[in-house]
Order: C-alpha cells, then sequence, then structure tokens
C-alpha cells in the first residue's frame, strides 16, 4: 500500500488562483446550487466519520443541524483546528498545504445547514497556520465566496482542553476552555439556555468535503474500507528513521503507516510499542498488523483518535514515558472533576517514583487504586484516557513496572517530556517545550499556586 493525495497536494497550494486551477471552487457553487438535503445524501453515502477523534458519522451531524427547528436563530458552522494532541500535526499540516479546501468546505457546510457565519477556531500559537489561513480568507472574500463579517479567525488559548467541542464552545463565548455537560451542538452560555445550533466538525474533516461534493460519495469510497472510507492524514515519529506527515488510504496497517511515513525504525532496533498521543493506551508490537480504522483499532482496545502515533523500540522506557504523558494529563486538567485533578497528580507524581526505581510495593497498590478513581464523574474524556493510558501500562507492561519497583530495572533520571509538536519539518518533531515549565494551575510560574485552573480562573465553580 502506499500514500495518496486527496487533501495534501503534492505541491502547496499558495495562492486561491492556483487553487482555481485545480478547480478550486466548483464544489461551493455546485453545493449553493443544490437542495441542501441532496448534499447532506452524498455526504452521508461517502461514509465520511470525523477526523478529530471519536468517528461521527459526518453527514448524520449535518443533517441534524439542517433539521434543527430554529427559525428566528442564526446558526454557526465552527471548524476545530485546536489541535493539541501530543504527536500529531496533521491539521496544520493541511492549513499549510492548502488552507482554501478547508475555506471552500466550512462555506459549503454554512451553505447546507444554513448558517451565517463560520468560525475557524485555531491556537493563537499556530502562526504559519494561521497565517495561510488569514491569507486564503482575504483572497476568497475578495474573490466574492464570502463577505468579511461572515468569516472569522479566532485564535485560542494554548490548553489542550480547548480542542474539546464543548470547551472550545465555552472559550468562544469569553470564558475558560472548561468542558460543560450542555449539548455539544448548542453555543450557550448554559443548559437553562435555548442557544442557536453549532456545527462543529474537525478541520481534516471539512477538507474531505469539496472533493466529496465535487467528485460524488463513490469516488471518495475508492480509498479505505466500508466502514471506514476515504484517506487519513496521519503523523508518525518517535523511534522511527524520521519523522512526518503524510496521507494514507483508510485500512493501510500501522507497521505498514510507520514504514511509508516514517521510514520504519533503524536497523538493528524492533518495535516495542506504539503510543496514539495520550487519546488511549499504549499498541503492543504484536497488534501492529492492525488496520487504521476506526472498527478495528477498537478491537484491539485502542482508537485511531487523530492519527498521530509515537513509536517507541526497545531502548525506550515504557514506565518513564507513561510518568510524562500522566503528567501532561494532570497539569491539563481542569480541576472541575476533583478526581480527574488530583488522582491525576497524584499518579503523574507515584509513576515519576517508580521509573526512578524508588517506589515501594504500597506505591504501587496505590496506583492501581489511583487508576480505579481518576475518572470518576468526569464530564470529559481527558481522566478517561489518563485511566486508559496507565491500565496499557499495567496490562502489557507489568513486569517492566514491577522491575523499577523490585530495583533490577536501571533508574530513569529524566522524564520525558510529553507535549503538543510545534512542528514537523525536514523529518524532525519539535516538540512544545514551554510544557516543562507549565504549572498544574496552568501558570508557567516558578511555583505553583495550588489552585485548580477553575478555582484560580472563575469566582465560582460552574454547575453547568
Amino acid at each position: 500500500m502506499a500514500t495518496a493525495n486527496r487533501i495534501l497536494a503534492d505541491t502547496p497550494v499558495a495562492t486561491l488562483e492556483a487553487y482555481l486551477a485545480v478547480r478550486g471552487g466548483a464544489a461551493l457553487e455546485a453545493a449553493r446550487g443544490a437542495e441542501p438535503s441532496a448534499v447532506v445524501a452524498e455526504i452521508e453515502a461517502s461514509g465520511l466519520r470525523g477526523r478529530g477523534g471519536a468517528g461521527f458519522p459526518t453527514g448524520k451531524k449535518w443533517r441534524t443541524i439542517l433539521e434543527a427547528e430554529d427559525d428566528a436563530q442564526s446558526k454557526t458552522v465552527i471548524v476545530n483546528g485546536a489541535e493539541g494532541e501530543p504527536g500529531t500535526f496533521k491539521d496544520r499540516c493541511i492549513l499549510r498545504n492548502n488552507p482554501y479546501q478547508v475555506v471552500e468546505g466550512a462555506l459549503i457546510a454554512a451553505s447546507v445547514v444554513g448558517a451565517d457565519e463560520v468560525i475557524f477556531a485555531v491556537k493563537a500559537n499556530v502562526e504559519e497556520g494561521v497565517e495561510r489561513l488569514q491569507f486564503a480568507v482575504k483572497e476568497v472574500c475578495a474573490a466574492g465566496w464570502a463577505t468579511p463579517d461572515a468569516l472569522t479567525i479566532f485564535e485560542g488559548p494554548v490548553e489542550y482542553l480547548y480542542g474539546e467541542e464543548t470547551a472550545l464552545l465555552e472559550v468562544l463565548e469569553g470564558r475558560p476552555p472548561f468542558p460543560r455537560v450542555t449539548p455539544p451542538f448548542r453555543r450557550g452560555l448554559d443548559e437553562q439556555t435555548v442557544a442557536p445550533p453549532a456545527l462543529i466538525d474537525n478541520l481534516e474533516t471539512i477538507a474531505n468535503i469539496p472533493g466529496i461534493v465535487l467528485n460524488g460519495a463513490a469516488l471518495f469510497r475508492e480509498a479505505g474500507t466500508e466502514k471506514s472510507p476515504g484517506t487519513i492524514v496521519c503523523t508518525i515519529s518517535g523511534g522511527t528513521v524520521h519523522a512526518g506527515v503524510d496521507e494514507i488510504p483508510m485500512g493501510t496497517t500501522l507497521r505498514e503507516a510507520i514504514k511509508l511515513i516514517g521510514g520504519g525504525v533503524p536497523e538493528g532496533r524492533e518495535i516495542k510499542a506504539v503510543l496514539p498521543g495520550v487519546s488511549t493506551g499504549f499498541i503492543p508490537a504484536a497488534a501492529l498488523d492492525t488496520e487504521l480504522t476506526y472498527e478495528a483499532m477498537a478491537q484491539i482496545g485502542s482508537g485511531l483518535g487523530s492519527a498521530g502515533f509515537i513509536v517507541f523500540t526497545e531502548d525506550d522506557d515504557l514506565t518513564a514515558v507513561t510518568a510524562g504523558a500522566s503528567r501532561f494529563l494532570a497539569v491539563e486538567s481542569c480541576g472541575q472533576c476533583t478526581p480527574c485533578k488530583r488522582d491525576g497528580l497524584a499518579l503523574a507524581s507515584l509513576l515519576e517514583r517508580v521509573a526512578a526505581s524508588d517506589a515501594t510495593d504500597d506505591d504501587l497498590a496505590q496506583i492501581h487504586d489511583l487508576v480505579s478513581t481518576v475518572s470518576d464523574e468526569a464530564r470529559c474524556s481527558l481522566a478517561i484516557q489518563h485511566q486508559t493510558l496507565v491500565t496499557s501500562l499495567l496490562d502489557h507492561f507489568g513486569r517492566d513496572v514491577a522491575a523499577h519497583v523490585d530495583g533490577t530495572a536501571p533508574a530513569v533520571e529524566t522524564i520525558p517530556l510529553v507535549a503538543e509538536f510545534t512542528d514537523v519539518r525536514g523529518g524532525r518533531a519539535y516538540i512544545d517545550e514551554n510544557q516543562a515549565n507549565k504549572q498544574p494551575d496552568w501558570t508557567y510560574d516558578e511555583t505553583d499556586s495550588g489552585k485548580y485552573p477553575v478555582d484560580r480562573l472563575i469566582d465560582h465553580r460552574e454547575t453547568a
């Protein structure tokens, strides 16, 4: 199997003129001239599923917003480009490569569901991607595709939770990225407010829309599998020959993706495990031939996530890696759910002690206890991710953990930093080094205040 190019052009599309030369804009024209329900039906037939993690059927989501009975209220299309999953660089790569297809896809969505506003939600630290998107929006508005007041580029915070749908909606309302329990498709202040519907799709998902509208569902389905059709933009990093981002057909095995995009591992080394960011647990080497589809990954107790895979070889200490990932999740927890923050920080601390070969059997027993409580009353998936991550270490690599506790494994002096990528270029992945200085209270002060972010950033705990 080889890489595929549907989303990522061989040569970056630098101008609207270049995009028009490859039939850019034709899908938008076709969508605006068609019945909205017919466009949604084509997207449903394509089998496109959300490329942000959960894989929710895109057509089903669009139909829900299309049929929402809110004639007196304006709808919004929100493109979620708030990428922050460690090991992932797909959305930023798409923006660099061809932001015009993202803008066109969003305008098609707005036309279909009857929205009068499009918001591109990105992170303020994604400088190159934001610049490319700003230039594209300026050009398409000048070309008459939309009016400037209909397209907004929102530059949000660096926090990991900003990418969670309900937290993103909170940020758009002027508040911190604290997940809520109200419906994710409503732009409202709280669960009592009847607010306008919002169609929220991942940036990569939206980038697929022009091709489906222009070429049809059947052509889209020529790549991928029956239940997971199309392609996916995949990031490979870690112990590979090089890091990279490329587009592959769904159904490509994880082993093949590592070879195609990362060049495999250096000669003489063997893969020990792969970590799909911090969204789920370790994938052991025995499962490398699993197909990259939603259903196949679920069958091995993992998930496709945002298709960012960090590769580890036998030279890597997975207990230390887990300690680093555990710290990332504990720091990024907002503290609305006390077990998530409290037990998460305790897990990170204990795992660091284990990696340093300075832990006891009692410490290991406490880790098992904390894993069972960290996700109690969780309102978002972060705590469940933490639970799944540590559980996978204990289940698949329990002997490695025990070796640290009994002193037969060498102590790890420095815990690996787990954080989002700031760049993937020239075969190298660059990590956000600022994460090392981020405190659990979300400041970068030398000393943590001891307050949870939810207590530090608002006057009282919200009940929504």
